[in-house]
């Protein structure tokens, strides 16, 4: 005689297996749009970044050329000064000139005029290098920032 015993124990069913892997299912495709989620995010993060450092870029640029546009406005200027200068110089010179009795106050006053004539031209020509020299320096800081900045973010990444 063999008793049959209750078993307690659920022996699995194919809905539980099917409703086991639909579960897992859920699980990875919600772990799928989670981590698809973050990465779009980041993208979206770094594109904004970049379109940012970029369009400051463009600004660094924009002020160099102002800055290069002023600077040589001023150049210009101090270049009109020098040939005004040395035309109301030469034109007192020429009137001096046709005032001398003798050759040798002409000579005289010819060697004056060439003299202080060089003599200013070479004031005029090193004013004009260091002012050349040092609108370089302010045009390139701008965008030298930048390049000082971009370096940064490159150490910052690696």
């Amino acid at each position: 005689m063999s008793v049959d015993m209750p078993c307690t124990a659920k022996e699995p069913t194919m809905i539980d297996a099917i409703s086991a892997m639909t579960e897992k299912t859920r699980a990875l495709f919600a772990e799928a749009n989670d981590h698809a989620r973050t990465q779009f995010e980041k993208g979206s993060k770094a594109f904004e970044d970049m379109h940012v450092f970029q369009r400051d870029n463009v600004d660094a640029v924009v002020e160099s050329s102002k800055i290069a546009a002023k600077g040589l406005e001023q150049m210009g200027q101090d270049a009109a000064a020098y040939v005004k200068s040395s035309y109301e110089q030469a034109t007192g010179a020429v009137r001096s000139l046709g005032s001398v009795t003798s050759p040798a106050d002409f000579f005289k006053l010819q060697n004056e005029f060439a003299r202080t004539s060089f003599d200013a031209f070479m004031a005029h020509a090193s004013r004009s290098t260091e002012s050349a020299l040092k609108l370089a320096g302010e045009v390139a800081q701008p965008v030298s920032n930048r390049m000082a900045l971009a370096v940064e973010k490159v150490k910052a990444a690696a």
